[in-house]
């Protein structure tokens, strides 16, 4: 019992020395840091006006781009590859997203003026910031041995300044005359809880595989919340949705096939060259 109450406060003491060190005082650190979370908050503004500017529909389909963009950042910044097999399955993915949530627009009463060139304009950044910070946040994870919880605290740090600035400057007054945490109730505190809960589970994963496997993991979340929804809400299962839900399985099954390693195949056959040329 002894000892497991040092392992403890030797572990928390040393939690306390790296959180000193990397945090209050490694201002360069934050800085790192500081990247994805401002891409982070261009992706989510641009996505709202996205939204507000293309039909539902053209939104989720376009916006699925973010799986083959993020596989080419994953190869072009980390310098991976992937396999023909494997560039197959994230397109597969990408597909079988699309048609999970895919929903026919419906006619309504309320006319709204939209902007479709602005709307794919601020679809491609959102898509093309997406894949960089994720692959970004990934590298820096990966790049040294500083704690996954020290590098989760970096960067929400530096989201929480970028956050504040940009509800100040867009609804600074209401919250001067309400208050900040005005609407705020229990199931919005647990909604928040939910959503830190995931961006943990979101940097365990980009920590111990890669961002490529997180959109897998997202794809295969979307088809259980739908079939969720189907026992408790009673939602219909459509064509479209099994079509997708098959392709999402197949592309994940896809891409975690082990790839083959050619590099003993290739030794064989040139020792066996030297041994033809020997003769």
């Amino acid at each position: 019992m002894r000892r497991m109450r040092c392992c403890e406060t030797h572990s928390l003491g040393k939690f306390k020395t790296s959180l000193r060190e990397n945090v209050l005082g490694s201002p360069k650190e934050l800085m790192k840091l500081s990247v994805p979370s401002l891409v982070y908050a261009v992706q989510n503004n641009m996505a709202f006006l996205a939204l507000s500017n293309l039909d539902a529909a053209v939104y989720q389909v376009t916006y699925q781009l973010k799986i083959p963009c993020t596989a080419l950042c994953t190869v072009l910044m980390l310098n991976r590859t992937l396999s023909k097999l494997q560039w197959v399955s994230v397109f597969m993915l990408c597909g079988g997203v699309t048609l999970v949530q895919w929903k026919p627009a419906q006619a309504t009463k309320v006319v709204v003026e939209q902007n479709p060139l602005l709307g794919f304009g601020a679809i491609a950044i959102a898509v093309l910031c997406s894949g960089f910070a994720g692959v970004y946040f990934e590298k820096v994870l990966k790049s040294s041995d500083t704690s996954l919880w020290v590098r989760n605290i970096q960067m929400y740090l530096s989201g929480i300044v970028v956050t504040l600035v940009g509800v100040y400057l867009s609804d600074g007054d209401e919250i001067k005359e309400k208050g900040f945490f005005y609407g705020y109730t229990y199931y919005v505190w647990f909604v928040i809880f939910l959503a830190s809960v995931g961006g943990l589970y979101t940097s365990v994963v980009v920590k111990y595989t890669d961002n490529i496997m997180k959109g897998f993991s997202a794809a295969a979340a979307i088809v259980l919340s739908t079939i969720a929804s189907v026992m408790l809400f009673g939602l219909q299962i459509t064509f479209t949705f099994a079509l997708g839900t098959l392709l999402v399985c197949v592309s994940i099954y896809l891409y975690g096939l082990p790839r083959q390693d050619t590099t003993s195949i290739q030794e064989g056959e040139r020792a066996s060259k030297e041994r033809v040329i020997g003769v």
